[in-house]
């Protein structure tokens, strides 16, 4: 069985949809270990609760490459397939890209490239876009930039402001990242370009 590690840093509340999914059998892998930069993340709390084998490796006054190299060991110790950013609220090293190539997922609260980085529903409601969403991508050196995977959309409401918008987001963030998983552990694509393209589809877009 495929085996993914998870990364939070606060609430973890993608976390806890993953893992829901992975129990009710629409995820078909196992939760093999939940890491956490900050101790005091409800989270990592959370991942105990379940029984999953949850390691706080704090970041707090270390050198970027020397903390992620630990988080790397860590993941390779248990052996892990794909590594499912939710809510880490840290930019990879190379070191760590290295490590997982096109192994690595984020989930962004927008429809990027628009709106990276923090506060991305009060970015979409001050800019007055009328639909925004959100993004499984995957992990780069960049801040969410790496090739999207699944996007979901959220229509914008006169009557929102970021935290309404936000609360909407957020439901959709929990399906499109179980879609996005099964999509990468399935292995039924390629990364041509920025695209990730179902084979499928690129086979009937081939001439005959």
């Amino acid at each position: 069985m495929k085996k993914l590690g998870i990364l939070l840093s606060g609430r973890g509340t993608n976390f806890a949809a993953i893992a829901e999914s992975v129990k009710q059998g629409r995820i078909n892998a196992e939760i093999a270990i939940v890491i956490s930069n900050r101790p005091e993340a409800p989270g990592i709390e959370y991942a105990r609760k379940l029984g999953l084998d949850a390691r706080v490796i704090p970041s707090k006054g270390r050198q970027r490459e020397e903390h992620d190299a630990d988080v790397v060991a860590a993941l390779n110790e248990k052996r892990v397939d794909l590594v499912c950013m939710a809510g880490y609220m840290r930019l990879l090293s190379p070191l760590f890209i290295r490590s997982f190539p096109n192994r690595i997922l984020n989930i962004h609260p927008s429809l990027l490239p628009a709106f990276p980085g923090l506060e991305a529903q009060k970015q979409a409601i001050e800019y007055g876009v009328k639909v925004s969403g959100c993004t499984v991508h995957f992990v780069d050196e960049h801040l969410d930039h790496g090739a999207i995977v699944v996007q979901r959309a959220v229509p914008v409401l006169d009557t929102d402001d970021d935290h309404l918008l936000a609360s909407r987001v957020l439901e959709q963030e929990h399906i499109a990242y179980t879609e996005a998983i099964n999509i990468v552990l399935a292995g039924n694509y390629e990364i041509v370009g920025r695209r990730v393209v179902k084979k499928l589809a690129m086979a009937a877009a081939i001439p005959q």
